[in-house]
C-alpha cells in the first residue's frame, strides 16, 4: 500500500487540537509527531498548513436503498457521496427489498458492499412482529454487525413492531445494541384523523402536527421502559423535541451508558419555519419541529444529553418528493455534506472542531463498540479527513471550479442546494487509501466490514 506523510497540519483529536505529522502505513497510523521525517522516494507527502486534521465520520444511521430499491441510490453511490463529504464509515438500515429479516439476507447487504463500498460498512439486523428467533441469531455475530434496528412507528409494510411480546423478547434476549426508530403509530393516527376532518388540503407545514412531540415522546418512553427493565443497551435514534430530552442524562460518561441517543444534522438545521420555502423536500420522519425543539437539541448536544450527530440519509427521486403532502415520499438525502454544515456552525460560535470530532467520530465509536476506528491514534485504521476552513463550498447539481464535487446522490437533489458552506473537505482517507483528493478519486480499494469490541 501506498505511504502518505501528511506534513504540518492541525490535528482535531481527542478533545484538543495540536500541530503535527501524521504517517500513514499499511492501512493504519504508524506515527502522530511533532515532526517526521521520511525520505520522498518512500511516501506520498500532502502538506497540510492552514488545513486541519479529523478521523473520518462515522453515520449510525442511513438508507443506502439496495438491494431492491436502485433507481433511488446503491451502496456505490451513497458510499461514494459519503466520502466526499468525510464520512468514512456508514452503518445501513434494514427497510430495503426484500427487508434484511433473515441472517442470509444481512449477509447479501454485506457481500453488496465488499464489491462495491468505498466507505467502511454495517448493516442492521431488520426486526417485524413474526421473526424474534431471526433475529436472536445475530447475536452469534455480535461482533461483526452493528445492531438490530426496530421501527416502533413510522414504518411500512411488516416493518413496524408494534406487537408487546415481540419486543418484550428481543428486548430481553438480544445480546447486541438495539436501535429504535419512536414515534407513537395510534398518536400520529389520530392526529392525522383529526386534521383530515376539517377538510382542508394537507401540506408539508402539518407533518409536525401529525407527527408531533407526543407521538415521539410516548414511544420513547415506552422503549427506555423496556429496556431499563431487562438493562437492555438501547440506542434512540433522531430525537428531534424538547420534550425527549429529559429522558436521557449527562451524569455518567457514554462508555457507562446503557440508553443512548442520535441527533441529526437537518434537525440541528431546519426548523418549522423552513416548510413554506422548502415543502416536501424536509418531509422526514420523525418531523421537523418547531424552532425551540431545534435550540433544546443544540443544548442537550452540547451537554452531552445526545450523544452522536448522525444523517439520516433517506433519498427519494425528485418525482417521488414532489406532489401532494400524503403521497410525497419521507426523507432527505444528507450524506454528502454533514461535516460541513457542523463546521458552518462552527463559524458561527456554536460548536467547536473538538467537538464536532466528538461527537461525529468519538463518540459514535464509543457508543456501538467499533474497533480501532473514530480516533487518531497510532495503530488505529488511517480512516482520516482534511478540511480546509478556508475554502468555501457551495451545494449545487453541478461540478463547480477548484475541483469541488457537485451533488453524488443517485437522486441528484438536496435540500441544502445552493447554501454556501465556509470549508471543503479536501482528502479523504479510507483505510488509509486517499481515496477522495480535491475532486479526483482513486477507487481501487474498498471499503472495509466494521468489526466491534463486545
Amino acid at each position: 500500500m501506498q505511504k502518505y506523510l501528511i506534513k504540518d497540519i492541525q490535528v482535531v483529536n481527542e478533545g484538543r487540537i495540536i500541530n503535527a505529522d501524521v504517517l500513514i502505513k499499511n492501512g493504519r497510523i504508524e506515527k502522530v509527531l511533532s515532526q517526521i521525517s521520511q525520505k520522498s522516494t518512500e511516501c506520498v507527502e500532502i502538506n497540510g498548513r492552514g488545513k486541519y486534521l479529523f478521523p473520518g465520520c462515522i453515520d449510525d444511521q442511513v438508507h443506502f436503498r439496495e438491494p431492491g430499491l436502485t433507481h433511488k441510490a446503491t451502496i456505490y453511490t451513497e458510499a461514494k457521496a459519503a466520502v466526499a463529504g468525510g464520512v468514512t464509515s456508514f452503518m445501513e438500515m434494514p427497510n430495503t427489498i426484500p427487508p434484511a429479516f433473515t441472517q442470509q439476507l444481512l449477509e447479501d447487504k454485506y457481500v453488496i458492499a465488499a464489491n462495491t463500498s468505498l466507505a467502511n460498512y454495517s448493516f442492521y439486523m431488520g426486526t417485524s412482529n413474526e421473526n424474534a428467533d431471526e433475529v436472536l441469531r445475530t447475536n452469534d455475530k455480535r461482533k461483526d454487525v452493528c445492531g438490530i434496528k426496530i421501527f416502533m412507528g413510522a414504518s411500512t409494510g411488516n416493518l413496524l413492531v408494534d406487537n408487546p411480546n415481540t419486543l418484550d423478547r428481543i428486548f430481553h434476549q438480544s445480546e447486541l445494541l438495539i436501535a429504535t426508530h419512536c414515534e407513537d403509530e395510534k398518536i400520529i393516527k389520530e392526529n392525522l384523523a383529526k386534521l383530515k376532518t376539517t377538510g382542508k388540503e394537507l401540506t408539508a407545514a402539518d407533518h409536525p402536527i401529525i407527527r408531533n412531540e407526543d407521538a415521539c415522546y410516548e414511544s420513547s418512553l415506552y422503549a427506555i421502559q423496556i429496556a431499563k427493565k431487562y438493562g437492555t443497551r438501547l440506542h434512540i435514534l433522531h430525537i428531534t423535541t424538547e420534550k425527549e430530552l429529559q429522558l436521557f442524562t449527562n451524569m455518567i460518561p457514554l462508555k457507562d451508558k446503557r440508553i443512548t441517543a442520535e441527533v441529526c444534522v437537518h434537525h440541528l438545521h431546519f426548523t418549522s419555519d423552513d416548510y413554506p420555502g422548502l415543502g416536501n423536500q424536509i418531509k422526514c420522519n420523525p418531523a421537523i419541529k418547531a424552532p425551540h425543539n431545534k435550540e433544546a437539541l443544540w443544548k442537550a448536544l452540547l451537554d452531552d444529553r445526545l450523544d452522536v450527530i448522525a444523517t439520516d440519509h433517506a433519498p427519494h427521486t425528485w418525482e417521488e418528493k414532489n406532489g401532494s403532502y400524503e403521497k410525497a415520499y419521507a426523507g432527505l438525502p444528507l450524506i454528502q455534506h454533514p461535516m460541513l454544515l457542523m463546521l458552518y456552525y462552527y463559524k458561527q460560535g456554536r460548536i467547536s472542531l473538538e467537538k464536532i470530532a466528538e461527537k461525529m467520530s468519538h463518540a459514535v465509536a464509543d457508543c456501538f463498540q467499533i474497533k480501532e476506528r473514530g480516533y487518531i491514534r497510532e495503530g488505529y485504521h488511517a480512516d482520516l479527513v482534511i478540511v480546509d476552513i478556508q475554502k468555501p463550498h457551495t451545494v449545487s447539481k453541478e461540478n463547480l471550479p477548484a475541483g469541488r464535487q457537485g451533488i453524488l446522490y443517485k437522486c441528484g437533489w438536496s435540500p441544502l442546494e445552493g447554501m454556501e458552506f465556509p470549508a471543503s473537505v479536501t482528502h479523504t482517507f479510507v483505510n488509509g487509501n486517499l481515496v477522495y483528493n480535491n475532486g479526483q478519486w482513486d477507487e481501487t480499494s474498498k471499503g472495509q466490514r466494521l468489526r466491534f469490541e463486545r
